[in-house]
C-alpha cells in the first residue's frame, strides 16, 4: 500500500495505459511506494483508470 505523502499542485500529465495517450490527471498526489520510491498517482478523466507517475528518489530541493 502507497503511503500519502499530500496533494500536487498544478496540472500533472502522465501516460494511461488503457486509453494509450498522455493525459492531465484527476486528483493527483504526492505518494511513496513500499519500497520507497515516489510516485504521483492520478485517476484518468477518461476512463477512470489509476495512473502512477514516477519521481525521483530524492527530493528536490
Amino acid at each position: 500500500m502507497a503511503q500519502v505523502v499530500g496533494p500536487v499542485k498544478g496540472p500533472v500529465t502522465g501516460f494511461c495505459v488503457k486509453c494509450r495517450a498522455k493525459k492531465e490527471l484527476k486528483n493527483p498526489e504526492e505518494v511513496i511506494l513500499k519500497n520507497g520510491r515516489r510516485a504521483i498517482r492520478g485517476t484518468c478523466p477518461t476512463c477512470g483508470t489509476t495512473v502512477y507517475v514516477f519521481m525521483g528518489s530524492k527530493k528536490a530541493k
